[in-house]
């Protein structure tokens, strides 16, 4: 009996070791992201706050953690394998962070962050562990809001497609109307679809919800991806819909009750209309599925 019990001492000895040095290095590792990138992540939190086109950017942290617990049972039967590629994962991030600081780019030095998490997961635990968290890591690139040149090349064409969609959705159902540009003329009013009403605000904030809903309700890799695809072109058209509808009122109501739906009320529920064409386009996927 003694010789037992001085058997299994030591053997729970250096597992409880290990247990302890890898809380310390996990905490180390966290105080270091934390140091290495807080001047980056304060004036990302003020933009969440003070910018309403990007308050789902407090979610997104919220979300991709929910996601990585919901991968805990596969977790726990891997096994962790640390790979050498890490490290170069892990430069790069850095790498990216020096070269926004140096050139004023917080685009770069945001993603940065995610890099550097994929490579210390990678570093740490090996690929097994980064292909299961590959999502939760991959969904914080929707807290970034999208760099200025990106939103400048994208905002002109938007206006355009919405200005021409919903010219000619106004005159399928017969009202007098012609386009030059982004400019829409109607007899009582005209419609300037300016850089505020290009859509791509609701589009960025639409596809990451489309993919949580995808994520959430599809069990198969490409119903996910053709759910959250999905997401672009709802997204345009439910804008070139609000335009639409801004018209239709303007020429029967007046340009006072166009500008009052506009603003107050057409984008909630637009949007709304926009992800209830998400969820029936999840129901068709799913009754596939099951068929």
């Amino acid at each position: 009996m003694p010789a037992t019990l001085t058997d299994t001492v030591p053997r729970g000895a250096p597992s409880g070791r290990r247990g302890g040095r890898g809380v310390v290095l996990a905490a180390g590792l966290v105080a270091a992201f934390v140091y290495l990138y807080l001047p980056v992540l304060v004036p990302l939190a003020a933009q969440w706050w003070d910018d309403p086109d990007y308050s789902h950017g407090f979610l997104v942290p919220l979300l991709s953690a929910y996601f990585a617990w919901r991968q805990r049972p596969l977790l726990a039967r891997l096994r962790p394998r640390p790979s050498a590629w890490g490290l170069g994962v892990l430069l790069l991030g850095v790498g990216l962070a020096l070269l926004g600081n140096l050139g004023a780019e917080l685009f770069l030095m945001r993603v940065s962050m995610v890099v550097v998490v994929a490579g210390l997961l990678l570093y740490l635990l090996g690929w097994p562990y980064l292909r299961q968290l590959a999502f939760p890591v991959g969904f914080l690139l929707f807290m970034i809001p999208l760099p200025a040149i990106v939103l400048n090349a994208l905002t002109f064409p938007l206006q355009l497609l919405a200005a021409k969609l919903s010219t000619t959705a106004l005159q399928l159902v017969g009202l007098p109307v012609y386009r030059e540009g982004n400019v829409i003329f109607l007899p009582h009013i005209t419609l300037e679809v300016v850089e505020a009403c290009s859509g791509i605000r609701s589009l960025v904030s639409l596809s990451a919800l489309a993919v949580v809903f995808a994520y959430l309700t599809q069990a198969v890799n490409w119903k996910r991806g053709l759910l959250a695809l999905s997401a672009i072109p709802i997204a345009i058209v439910a804008n070139a819909f609000r335009i639409w509808g801004s018209g239709v009122l303007a020429f029967f109501f007046g340009p006072r009750v166009a500008e009052d739906f506009y603003h107050t009320f057409a984008g909630w529920l637009v949007f709304v209309v926009a992800f209830a064409l998400l969820v029936l386009e999840g129901l068709l996927l799913s009754r596939l599925r099951r068929r």
